[in-house]
């Protein structure tokens, strides 16, 4: 599995949408992907499936999805 960490940008910054994640990262190759992932419950958020495109991912969360493992900081 390859681990990325992703950074939020500023201590203004609390979190950012999923779909947002996933395309940061280069994950997936649009956003329109990055939907279709999600609400076929192939993502998950600290192990549980997560189905909400837009759901806040927020510091100290793990986003697991095919063979990556992204840890928000």
């Amino acid at each position: 599995m390859q681990e990325i960490n992703f950074r939020l940008k500023s201590s203004e910054e609390d979190f950012i949408p999923l779909m947002a994640l996933l395309k940061a990262v280069n994950v997936v190759y649009s956003g329109a992907e990055a939907g279709e992932v999600i609400t076929q419950g192939m993502v998950l958020r600290d192990g549980v499936p997560e189905l909400r495109k837009r759901a806040k991912i927020q510091r100290g969360e793990t986003i697991s999805f095919d063979n990556y493992e992204i840890k928000v900081l």
